[in-house]
């Protein structure tokens, strides 16, 4: 599938502050406009893509960014049904929605859950570029990321709100319309989020003491995108966090909406 890239931004301060620099592609396959945004791991301004954190993307558009080859903690989801003139912040989206309205805010705009993120951290050389779809927070768009460079493309291509389990689903549009389902923890179904087997936290923060058996309704997620993270520990699944060769130097895409 050809991508339209009706946008671009790549920065020459950038390429040649940190040397090297891949090409990051965000595609709306939606039929209709979603609000992208992008984060960064705190203290790790330095090697921020060059591209602003928040846009508007019409169905069917895309937009190519240079991204510099050392980006770590990187993030990038979608926000759905959102009116920034009346309440910029993070209630200007029904989900996904950051500090900073439009724009995502550098330091403290992370997202609202429920939302699907695609997480990345690259390498110049050495380690492996690490990238993952992740439901840690919830769902709110089918998602796929792809490269150049024959490594492996997680995807998922379902659309989980309708069949979300009752506990989970929301928020809803005006017509009723479930645009998201939460995390187990987000949900808060074990009442305690501090201490919890669903968040992993608490006496649960390890691997070893937050199986995926103590995980409710780990399997609608997972069963049903196998390649997503369905909970925080989930590379025991061995089909959560996926590498391709720094020396690749792939550049990336991550398509919301891909074709089933």
């Amino acid at each position: 599938m050809k991508l339209p890239v009706v946008a671009s931004a790549f920065s020459a301060s950038l390429l040649s502050s940190v040397g090297a620099a891949r090409t990051f592609t965000v595609y709306n396959g939606c039929p209709f406009t979603i609000w992208p945004a992008m984060f960064t791991g705190v203290n790790q301004a330095t090697a921020s893509p060059d591209f602003t954190t928040g846009w508007a993307a019409d169905a069917f558009t895309a937009v190519s960014f240079a991204v510099p080859d050392n980006w770590t903690s990187g993030r990038i989801w979608a926000r759905r049904d959102c009116d920034f003139s009346t309440n910029p912040g993070p209630n200007s989206c029904l989900d996904g929605g950051c500090n900073g309205g439009l724009v995502c805010d550098p330091s403290t705009g992370t997202g609202v859950p429920p939302a699907s993120l695609a997480e990345f951290t690259l390498s110049p050389s050495g380690a492996p570029d690490f990238y993952d779809i992740s439901f840690v927070d919830g769902y709110n768009l089918p998602i796929s990321i792809t490269n150049n460079a024959g490594c492996p493309a997680p995807v998922c291509a379902v659309d989980l709100g309708p069949n979300c389990p009752a506990p989970l689903a929301g928020p809803f549009d005006s017509t009723g319309f479930p645009v998201g389902c939460k995390s187990a923890c987000d949900a808060n179904l074990s009442g305690d989020p501090t201490f919890s087997p669903n968040c992993c936290s608490g006496q649960f923060d390890t691997p070893a003491t937050c199986p995926v058996s103590g995980v409710e309704l780990y399997s609608y997620f997972k069963d049903a995108c196998s390649d997503a993270y369905a909970y925080a520990y989930d590379e025991s699944s061995e089909s959560a966090l996926w590498t391709c060769p720094a020396a690749s130097q792939a550049d990336y895409t991550i398509t919301f909406c891909p074709p089933a």
